[in-house]
């Protein structure tokens, strides 16, 4: 499991209503909140990424309310994955519950620069700098992990199993 694109950077403390604006939660269709992605930073932003791309953040990344809205609308706006030195607990988990890959990387954080062309291998936890040659360690997804943002998420994950007749770890 692989992705590639430029990096986009952010500070510490990046809390879910800069990451999507509250005026913009009478929705959940994440194409809809992607529009508005990280619109209160940079307002330029959904028209500066490519799918692909990825979000370098600092410390406490997804700080803030609880809402699911955040990662919907980084993954709607074709974020592939989000690198942070650390991430607020639910923003953790609501991420991986919708099939958004996040790695905690303190020296990725540190040393990716905007622009910066980036590698990311999911089941290895190599992030390479390519633009710096250089590479970083984040901690690798365990396999059910791998499952869940395959399967887009918890639910299509907890489908497919139900769907093969597999009860286990259900």
């Amino acid at each position: 499991m692989n992705t590639i694109g430029k990096a986009f950077k952010f500070g510490d403390n990046i809390d879910t209503d800069l990451i999507i604006p509250a005026r913009y939660l009478n929705s959940t269709d994440p194409k809809e909140l992607a529009m508005y992605c990280m619109q209160d930073i940079d307002e330029e932003f959904t028209d500066k990424i490519s799918e692909g791309d990825i979000i370098v953040g600092g410390k406490n990344f997804g700080c803030g309310s609880s809402r699911e809205h955040a990662p919907l609308a980084i993954k709607g706006a074709g974020i592939s994955c989000v690198i942070a030195k650390s991430y607020a607990r639910i923003f953790y988990r609501n991420s991986f519950n919708i099939g958004l890959p996040i790695l905690e990387s303190e020296e990725a954080s540190e040393k990716i620069s905007q622009g910066d062309e980036i590698q990311v291998d999911f089941t290895k936890g190599i992030i390479k700098n390519i633009t710096k040659k250089e590479e970083y360690k984040a901690d690798k997804f365990p396999e059910f992990i791998q499952s869940i943002i395959k399967y887009n998420g918890l639910v299509g994950y907890v489908k497919n199993k139900l769907e093969q007749g597999d009860y286990n770890d259900l």
